[in-house]
């Protein structure tokens, strides 16, 4: 029977050339647009005067702002241009409603006498097209400098009064307990919201005047009514095409897959399943590592809830005093716990596979214990940074020791460089060992390049590595570089080698089926992982094909990998059958939920948020809030539990200890379970902020008292919180015991 060219493209030579093809492209496109950035982020004036002359500020207070806003992590409370935290405003929507209710004051006392509320629909209409004059015609974003009417300069001031008072007395009624930011910086950080402000109200040069074209800086976000402002149609059209592609190619992905990836073939076997008779001296010292990275995992979930009940109740400590845990400190803390226990979890798994894949230990296994000391003082040091740098003890040194305040990318520069090195470190330490290996084994080579590709592009997120970049669209470019292209980029190709190595290890797949599925799977990756960073440049101040590049690359990537557990499974079930019992079924547990949790949280979830026309309206609201949490716990954290438990296990094996899956079946339940339940609550919330920025003005979605009508969402967290912390606590209790507080078993 003559070959297809599907049956050409779905073999393992196939899709690995394949691979590199779509890698090369993506990666070229990539750099490509990336080099001609400079031409389109909205420019920082060199200084915004009114039409007076008076000078309101300049290039330098825009630029010292941005790093007062950064150093008091400002972005772990409120949101910038719908970036960062939802307890605070979006600075950026707080000026702009407020300097265009400031303008309707202004112009109806100067056109009719009267104030905004005496105006009859005709006079209000005239006050309206003054004020949308005022935006639109009057101010221009330029680079050579911006003017404002002088009813914008009055507008600008009384802004700067109110931020002022805000940032410098706190605002109880949101969980802001101020005292640590001054007077004149709480000045210059007024001129950086009012210059995110510009970028979000003042129209793009080149699309001044052409109808359903006009758009800002920020591509018309966010939904102002005031003056008109709202999503264009060609917005709506990238929606309809993202659908249209996604529901096509899932079906073919589906098809492909049990056609070609699935199907039985009598030559193929399964490997043996890991039997461990001994700990290779390297692997005994990774020990120490569990109950640290497990008792980080429960702190990380008490801080979790912690930050639920401000949210649910601002105005009212929990435990401990605001003034000495405020919110915004507390969630920088607890988003680089997250990142910190997943991350050293997966150094775990890198340094226990290794020797096994090598067949040799490492020359000198005490660089593990290097590594472990390294780690430990990047994770103490960071955190002590983090809580000081944001409350305004590290005046002088914020930037290098403190917190940096890009939400998620909080860790001073000395931490970041510290970070970097530990995972080059670790690299080496893998790479140096399996280079030696007598086999060339592709899911091995996967887990270990994709973990140079983690490390090495954290570097991304720390350009310029001595200062702040001044110009905020593209820092946070970049900052979603490190954000986006790790966790649905290179973590997904580590992610997609290590389910399949352990899938095949554990006797559950054949070789030949995990290898083309994984090379599938990366195929999917690159294609959809790269260019699909574009789904968080809409709105903060890049052009408008990132819309489209956004929109239609999206989260294809987690489907085959969930069919692979699903196939896996059923091998398992199988074997179970016929009395084959298997030794690692607690790691596969976690592998397996790590799939599934993977489609659902940035499948499903990522496919809600991801549409522009959504993500016009839920962009910076607790709609994001599912998709972040269930596809982190599980895509990614449940990876790095699972190699705990792994380790723990083939400690066990090498002792000849008892081990029971009772517990760790009750914390893997318990924890996915209430991840799972914990996306109902916020998808609630979230759908009604959606809703309010749709009907009455993004402004809306962020004033605390809008969400009184979901109040009882919020207590209902609760439940999902409760059980997530039951089963964090168990899983921690359970490797401790597990490691550590063994009995032989009887002869």
């Amino acid at each position: 029977m003559k070959e297809t060219f599907l049956d050409k493209f779905m073999s393992k030579k196939g899709l690995y050339t394949s691979f590199w093809i779509i890698a090369i492209f993506m990666v070229s496109a990539l750099i490509y647009f990336t080099a001609t950035l400079q031409k389109e982020v909205p420019p920082i004036p060199k200084e915004v005067k009114s039409a007076s002359g008076e000078v309101l500020y300049t290039y330098d207070d825009v630029v010292e702002g941005k790093g007062y806003f950064q150093e008091f992590d400002l972005m772990d409370w409120g949101t910038m241009l719908g970036m960062g935290a939802y307890m605070g405003p979006d600075f950026t929507t707080d000026f702009f409603h407020h300097r265009a209710g400031y303008l309707y004051e202004y112009y109806a006392n100067e056109m009719y006498a009267k104030s905004k509320d005496q105006l009859t629909k005709i006079e209000l209409g005239a006050v309206k097209e003054r004020v949308k004059e005022d935006f639109k015609q009057q101010t221009k974003l330029l680079e050579e400098g911006t003017v404002y009417t002088d009813a914008s300069a009055m507008a600008y001031k009384q802004n700067v009064k109110d931020l002022t008072k805000m940032l410098v007395e706190g605002d109880s009624k949101r969980a802001f307990p101020g005292g640590f930011i001054r007077v004149e910086e709480a000045v210059k950080i007024a001129a950086f919201v009012d210059w995110s402000q510009l970028v979000a109200s003042s129209v793009r040069p080149g699309t001044e005047g052409k109808v359903g074209e006009e758009r800002t800086w920020s591509n018309n976000w966010p939904h102002e009514p005031l003056v008109d402002q709202d999503l264009l149609y060609s917005n709506h059209m990238v929606s309809l095409w993202e659908f249209l592609i996604l529901w096509t190619l899932t079906i073919v992905v589906i098809f492909l897959s049990y056609e070609y990836l699935f199907k039985k073939d009598k030559n193929d076997k399964l490997e043996p399943a890991l039997k461990v008779t001994k700990m290779f001296r390297s692997q005994k010292k990774l020990l120490k590592y569990i109950p640290i990275v497990s008792l980080l995992f429960v702190v990380q979930l008490f801080l979790g809830a912690y930050l639920a009940h401000l949210y649910a109740d601002p105005t009212q400590d929990f435990i401990f005093s605001q003034s000495i845990l405020p919110f915004n400190v507390i969630r920088s803390i607890h988003t680089q716990l997250a990142i910190l226990w997943v991350a050293v979890g997966w150094l775990v798994g890198g340094l226990l596979i290794a020797p096994w894949v090598a067949n040799k230990d490492h020359k000198y296994p005490w660089l593990i214990d290097v590594l472990w000391v390294a780690l430990l003082v990047v994770a103490v040091g960071s955190i002590i940074g983090l809580y000081m740098g944001a409350t305004g003890q590290m005046r002088e040194t914020w930037f290098w020791l403190g917190n940096e305040g890009r939400e998620l990318l909080n860790l001073g520069r000395v931490w970041d460089i510290g970070l970097v090195v530990g995972l080059v470190f670790w690299f080496l330490l893998i790479i140096s060992l399996i280079r030696k290996a007598s086999t060339n084994n592709p899911l091995v080579g996967t887990i270990i390049w994709s973990a140079f590709a983690i490390a090495t592009l954290y570097i991304a997120g720390m350009m310029p590595i001595h200062k702040i970049m001044p110009n905020f669209t593209l820092d946070d470019y970049y900052r979603w570089w490190v954000i986006h292209l790790w966790v649905e980029l290179t973590f997904e190709l580590f992610a997609a080698g290590v389910i399949a190595f352990m899938t095949v290890s554990l006797g559950l797949i054949s070789q030949k089926t995990a290898e083309r599925t994984m090379f599938f799977e990366l195929f999917l990756i690159m294609m959809s992982g790269t260019l699909g960073v574009g789904h968080h440049y809409f709105w903060q101040g890049l052009d408008e094909y990132w819309i489209a590049i956004g929109g239609i690359f999206s989260a294809l990537e987690p489907l085959p990998l969930a069919l692979m557990i699903i196939e896996a499974w059923k091998n398992q079930r199988e074997q179970k059958s016929k009395g084959n019992s298997n030794a690692f079924s607690t790691p596969f547990m976690w592998i397996a939920g790590s799939a599934g949790l993977n489609w659902i949280g940035a499948g499903f979830f990522g496919m809600i948020i991801n549409t522009p026309t959504i993500s016009y309206y839920s962009h910076g609201t607790y709609l994001i809030m599912p998709h972040g949490h269930v596809a982190l716990l599980g895509a990614f954290g449940y990876i790095s539990i699972a190699f705990l438990y792994m380790t723990s296990r083939a400690n066990a094996m090498a002792n000849g200890w008892v081990w029971n899956d009772k517990l760790s079946k009750i914390g893997f339940w318990s924890l996915t379970i209430g991840v799972l339940i914990f996306a109902i609550p916020t998808l609630m919330i979230g759908m009604e902020q959606t809703k309010i920025a749709a009907e009455m003005g993004y402004y809306y979605t962020r004033v605390h008292s809008a969400l009184d009508v979901v109040q009882g969402w919020m207590w209902f967290r609760i439940l999902p919180d409760s059980l997530m912390i039951l089963g964090g606590g168990i899983v921690f209790v359970d490797l401790f015991m597990k490691t550590f507080i063994c009995k032989k078993k009887e002869a």
